[in-house]
């Protein structure tokens, strides 16, 4: 009797934390340089937001490694451009950039990271796009994210 009321009360709790996990989402990158994910709906009511990422391929991080970076959409391709020369010591993320709102380091095959950046830092509204600054991966890598 003491054990079903047990899962009773866990399975309730269960209900009640999934509101949570709208605050969090699950990215893959693979070898065909391509994000599993095309678009992210960031709820309002969360206070952060976590990206976990992951790379489903077979190849190692300095030849198809990826990271995921967020910034406003009209400053993604000077983020990009700017990220290349930082190299893969910083993630290809220039240094203090202002503009990133948020970045995960770059990974490769069978490998994580996760970002958790305040849902503050977006604005209703604004223009958002998720992408992999490695070399010549944002042009295809890339989604849009908005706060809803």
């Amino acid at each position: 009797m003491m054990l079903r009321q047990f899962l009773a009360a866990a399975s309730l709790l269960l209900v009640s934390s999934s509101a949570f996990a709208a605050c969090s989402i699950n990215v893959d990158g693979n070898d065909a340089m391509q994000f599993d994910v095309k678009s992210i709906e960031v709820p309002k009511t969360c206070k952060e937001f976590t990206v976990n990422l992951s790379h489903s391929g077979k190849l190692a991080k300095n030849v198809m490694g990826h990271n995921w970076v967020l910034s406003t959409t009209a400053d993604l391709q000077g983020v990009a451009n700017d990220g290349a020369p930082a190299g893969l010591d910083k993630d290809y993320v220039k240094p203090n950039d202002s503009r990133v709102i948020a970045h995960t380091k770059v990974i490769g095959a069978g490998e994580t990271a996760s970002v958790t950046f305040a849902v503050s830092k977006l604005a209703a509204g604004g223009d958002y796009t998720f992408f992999c600054s490695f070399p010549g991966h944002w042009a295809l890598m890339k989604g849009s994210l908005k706060l809803v």
